[in-house]
């Protein structure tokens, strides 16, 4: 299907461009979303009438959102989550998560849309995930998931918080296999010096010591 684009579409064009799509993708989602018109005469025309109205719409949207952009660019967010000793997460964060995680940081206006998440996080680490404020201006937020705010915090460090963990269990198998199978071993052995004592032949009663 021919469609007239009346916003930048990442890899199809910008305003006023005319593209071929699959009929699926305008029906179900640029035409219903006013995101394009269909490419026939009467909207050809109607498009370059309002074209000056449409483009100048499109630059306040854009300045508007360079705006918060300086506010939100490289804000990073933590979700604290249940997880394995490998680090997959029990369960997984989705795109709510991360919006809802923003709201609560105080970053306001921003919708599941403008999120994209290739696909859910399953792991513990950090995450960089694209958020489109417009079609024309994107920033970066990151994901910071942890299973405790002190392992998020060693993340934002840069600590591979599974390595370490194994690091640490590893220092531990090896200092339980140093130490005494009791901790009565050396209280209960015979000092050497009783030992060859006892081990002496007895003395003669008659004999002088």
């Amino acid at each position: 299907m021919e469609i007239i684009l009346l916003e930048r579409i990442e890899k199809l064009g910008g305003i006023g461009d005319v593209v071929t799509v699959k009929n699926g993708f305008a029906r179900n989602y640029l035409l219903p979303n006013h995101k394009a018109l269909r490419a026939n005469d009467a909207n050809r025309k109607l498009f370059e009438a309002n074209r000056s109205k449409i483009e100048a719409d499109n630059a306040e949207r854009r300045s508007a959102a360079e705006g918060r952009a300086k506010d939100v660019d490289g804000k990073q967010v933590v979700l604290i989550r249940q997880a394995s000793n490998t680090g997959q997460l029990y369960g997984s964060v989705s795109v709510r998560d991360i919006v809802d995680a923003l709201v609560e940081d105080g970053v306001t206006n921003i919708t599941k849309a403008m999120v994209e998440l290739e696909r859910p996080i399953k792991a513990l680490g950090l995450f960089d995930v694209k958020v489109k404020l417009h079609p024309e201006v994107a920033i970066t937020v990151g994901v910071n998931v942890a299973r405790s705010p002190d392992e998020a915090e060693m993340q934002k460090q840069g600590i591979d918080v599974i390595a370490a963990m194994f690091e640490e269990e590893h220092a531990e198998a090896v200092a339980a296999a140093l130490e005494p199978d009791s901790e009565d071993e050396f209280e209960d052995a015979t000092p050497p010096s009783e030992a060859v004592a006892e081990d002496a032949p007895a003395a003669d009663e008659g004999e002088e010591a």
